[in-house]
C-alpha cells in the first residue's frame, strides 16, 4: 500500500510539473490545444500564471511524495482536489465546441484526475499516523 501511495503521488507530481513547464515554457503552444484553447481568445497572462501555479502545486505534491508524512500527503491530495473538481465541472460546461469523442476522453482523463487522488486520500487515511507512504 505504501508503494501505491508513493507511486501516486509521483505520478500527480510529474504530470503537474510537465503541464506547469509546457504551460509556462510554452505558452501559446499549450494554448494550442484544442481542450486547453477551448475556442477562447488566447491570454498570454493566464497561460503563465496557469504553469506557474502549476508548477507550485508540483512543488506540494513533490514534498508530499519525498516526505511522505500523513499530514503533508493529505493537505497535498486535498490541494490537488481544490483544483480538479471544480476544473471538471467548469470543462463539462464548454464541451460544445469539442467533437463528442475529444470531449468524451477529456472528461474521462479527468474523471481519473479525481478517482486517483481520492483513491490515495484513503492510502493514506489507512497508514499509522504520521507514517503515510513511509
Amino acid at each position: 500500500m505504501r508503494r501505491w501511495l508513493r507511486a501516486g503521488l509521483g505520478f500527480l507530481t510529474a504530470t503537474q510539473a510537465v503541464v506547469g513547464l509546457w504551460a509556462l515554457l510554452l505558452p501559446a503552444r499549450f494554448f494550442a490545444l484544442e481542450v486547453v484553447g477551448m475556442g477562447m481568445a488566447y491570454n498570454k497572462h493566464l497561460m503563465l500564471d496557469y504553469g506557474a501555479m502549476t508548477l507550485a502545486s508540483a512543488v506540494v505534491l513533490g514534498a508530499a511524495t519525498v516526505h511522505r508524512g500523513q499530514w503533508l500527503t493529505r493537505t497535498a491530495l486535498i490541494m490537488y482536489l481544490t483544483w480538479v473538481i471544480p476544473h471538471f465541472f467548469i470543462l463539462l460546461t464548454m464541451l460544445d465546441h469539442l467533437t463528442p469523442t475529444t470531449g468524451t476522453l477529456l472528461m474521462v482523463a479527468l474523471g481519473l484526475a479525481i478517482a486517483l487522488p481520492v483513491a490515495l486520500l484513503v492510502l493514506a487515511g489507512r497508514e499509522p499516523r504520521g507514517h503515510a507512504g513511509r
